[in-house]
């Protein structure tokens, strides 16, 4: 793996896998899943997605890629991060401070993500980590400039993958999902959450 870059293998269990999934379940029922669409051309995402934290991430014609503290169909504000998600992040990260957001994306049949960066968050020193349920994912990993060389590798449910450090701003997409390699979401696919840092903290604040 390159620097900044950690796959972490079937870091939950599959007991873990399942409290997590139900404790999805509960925020999403808060919080339910909506299809943003493309600032440019009004094209709708395959994925659907929604989010945890203080901040979630959103995409639309008028105001484009941003963050905001609320639902944009419910007007609500998000719920919050739940304690076991926190924690792997403070595993894993290696960052001194907790997530903002935690954008969950639900993956169904022919959906996918197109090589992309996370650059919308002014904390680019915080790593960006992933973690899988459900179906595999075929994750493709590119450079930090678009086009050049691309490798590929299966992410499956229980994964976490960290990209941090040098990998943090490496372009990145799901090229498509393997249907029925799980039977953890029920109706099958893929969820996967994305924790971030959105703000720089100040060097007084603990998170």
């Amino acid at each position: 793996m390159s620097s900044g870059l950690r796959f972490l293998p079937a870091f939950l269990n599959h007991s873990q896998q399942r409290v997590l999934a139900k404790t999805l379940a509960m925020a999403i029922a808060a919080a339910p899943f909506f299809t943003p669409v493309m600032p440019g051309t009004g094209r709708p995402f395959s994925v659907r997605m929604t989010n945890l934290g203080k901040l979630g991430w959103v995409s639309d014609r008028a105001g484009g890629y941003r963050y905001q503290a609320t639902h944009p169909e419910t007007g609500k504000p998000w719920p919050d991060i739940p304690e076991m998600v926190l924690e792997i992040w403070r595993k894993v990260s290696d960052y001194p401070h907790d997530p903002e957001a935690c954008l969950v994306n639900y993956y169904g049949a022919g959906a996918r993500m197109g090589l992309h960066r996370d650059v919308d968050e002014e904390d680019i020193a915080a790593p960006v980590v992933s973690i899988s349920l459900g179906d595999t994912a075929v994750f493709r990993l590119g450079g930090i400039a678009r086009g050049g060389k691309t490798e590929t590798m299966r992410l499956s449910s229980g994964d976490v993958l960290v990209m941090g450090g040098a990998s943090r701003l490496r372009y990145h997409g799901i090229d498509r999902v393997v249907a029925g390699t799980s039977t953890l979401i029920e109706g099958g696919g893929r969820i996967n959450l994305t924790l971030r840092r959105v703000t720089r903290p100040s060097s007084a604040a603990k998170n």
